[in-house]
């Protein structure tokens, strides 16, 4: 029996037994309700809800701190003796590596196909509210971090649910957090080996095939693909091996360096167009308010554009506190401050980019799919650039390659704080993991597996409902950080002595 076969049979049989659950729990997390003659999924209106309570509760903390963030990332405010593993740079850039991907590049050429061009200002305006998500949810994941014996620190909500919940509401909230971490845990780990593992290998392989020769080309085979599985598996095996230091050290050089070669290739064709920028802006503001050929009129591009911001910062969801907690920081609202650029990066910037060169460059391919051929996003941004750069597709597949692997690595390392949690930190537990993983890595290049996927995609926004109500109740403790820090900020400006920060803003070491 050949590989081809044996791959098809397993893929079939994953399939038919999954496929039951993966519709009936996708019906229920992505539940829609028909508002204004489009469908609205109400799992968007409770993360961009959040949102907008957030920017309220912090007085448009997003706009008028975004300073004081930069400034923050380029290490004006640190301190010697501060707990943790990595710079403030390092932890960002960490966080921007596992949510920068193919949603980046795909998701926005389709969110662009059904929504129109107005899609793209309602997907900025949901990034600028995520910015205020991201802050809460990673102030609190440094605030309840757990640094261990050995110097690693984990951190999520599986850490500050129970431990913040216990803190404001006692043993009721501490049985509560509990529960709630371990489910957590789980989510973030099935949604870890499928979604941010298998999902990414499998999509770049196909992006690395399509550009050598297709299926009968030397990357099309099956043995082609074992060999790629095995490649990135190597590699993402060694990098975990290092834990979040190692894992910095990459993505803080493959984030710059996939972000530049991306931009820099809109900017090329922004460049080329020139004359026609002014008019590409004025279609996007028009088109968010009175968009043509779009179900739902504005409501339908608003809630595209919401959708596609959403799906791609992952404001809320839980994720990003996991590389953020391992910062080197005696205040826990500096990291928060920090993790609301990532919001700005990851869809106000690169999403941005996509969705205007595509409106500027204006491909064949995406009137297709305006008129609802079935067009694929990749395609149509690839074709996009296609029309200044013929030789783009090979640089996309560069970045598609990038953008895959420091998202396996980024999320290798949620799973493995998430896989600690609930099985334990011993060498042997986080070796069993890491050899999981891995072979996750290699699966990725053979199967599809597109039920687990779609039912990874739920159990990660199931954790957004859980996640959200969480931030809700401890936003005063938010409240109180953030005034102590620009407390110290203040100081710090002044001249002050500041020596040794708030103490009591140190986490607890523990040998767990």
């Amino acid at each position: 029996m050949s590989l081809d076969s044996i791959t098809r049979s397993v893929d079939e049989a994953v399939s038919g037994f999954f496929e039951p659950i993966a519709k009936w729990l996708g019906e229920v997390i992505f539940y829609s309700v028909p508002v204004g003659g489009t469908d609205l999924p109400l799992i968007v209106a409770w993360l961009v809800v959040a949102g907008l309570v957030f920017t309220g509760w912090f007085g448009l903390v997003q706009i008028r701190k975004f300073r004081l963030a930069v400034d923050v990332v380029r290490g004006k405010y640190d301190e010697e003796g501060s707990a943790g593993e990595v710079n403030h740079f390092q932890a960002l850039t960490a966080a921007v590596s596992g949510t920068v991907g193919l949603g980046n590049i795909a998701g926005v050429a389709v969110a662009v196909s059904i929504g129109g061009p107005g899609a793209t200002f309602w997907m900025i305006l949901c990034g600028v509210l995520g910015m205020a998500t991201k802050f809460v949810e990673v102030t609190l994941g440094v605030k309840y971090r757990e640094v261990h014996a050995d110097g690693t620190v984990s951190g999520g909500p599986m850490h500050y649910l129970p431990k913040g919940l216990a803190e404001r509401f006692g043993a009721r909230g501490k049985k509560l957090g509990k529960i709630l971490a371990v489910l957590a845990s789980a989510m973030i780990l099935f949604f870890g080996l499928f979604g941010g593992n298998l999902f990414q290998v499998n999509q770049s392989y196909a992006q690395l095939v399509s550009v050598t020769g297709g299926e009968s080309g030397i990357m099309g085979s099956s043995a082609g693909a074992l060999f790629f599985g095995i490649l990135v598996a190597a590699l993402v095996g060694i990098v975990l091996l290092g834990g979040i230091r190692s894992i910095a050290s990459v993505t803080g050089k493959m984030v710059p360096a996939m972000a530049g070669i991306y931009i820099g290739a809109c900017l090329i064709v922004i460049a080329v167009n020139a004359s026609a920028v002014p008019s590409a802006i004025s279609t996007i503001i028009e088109g968010a308010f009175n968009p043509q050929g779009v179900a739902g009129g504005v409501l339908g591009a608003l809630i595209i554009g919401f959708k596609r911001a959403a799906f791609s910062n992952e404001a809320g969801l839980g994720s990003a506190p996991i590389a953020h907690s391992a910062v080197k920081t005696k205040h826990p609202a500096s990291e928060g401050l920090v993790a609301l650029l990532e919001p700005f990066i990851d869809t106000v910037v690169i999403c941005t980019m996509t969705a205007l060169t595509i409106v500027i460059a204006n491909p064949a391919s995406w009137a297709e799919a305006r008129a609802g051929e079935a067009v694929g996003g990749v395609t149509i941004t690839s074709d996009a650039f296609g029309t200044v750069l013929p030789w783009f597709p090979y640089i996309l597949t560069v970045a598609v390659l990038l953008f895959a692997i420091s998202t396996v690595l980024t999320w290798g390392y949620y799973c493995l704080k998430a896989w600690s949690y609930l099985f334990g930190r011993s060498k042997a537990s986080e070796l069993t993991y890491k050899v999981l993983y891995t072979l996750f890595a290699v699966a990725g290049s053979l199967l599809t597996l597109q039920t687990l996927i779609d039912m990874a995609d739920a159990v990660l926004f199931m954790l957004a409902v859980i996640n959200i109500i969480g931030l809700y109740l401890l936003a005063p403790v938010v409240k109180r950080e953030l005034n102590s820090f620009l407390a110290y900020v203040r100081a710090r400006d002044a001249g002050q002595d500041t020596a040794g920060g708030d103490t009591d803003q140190e986490p607890v070491k523990t040998t767990v």
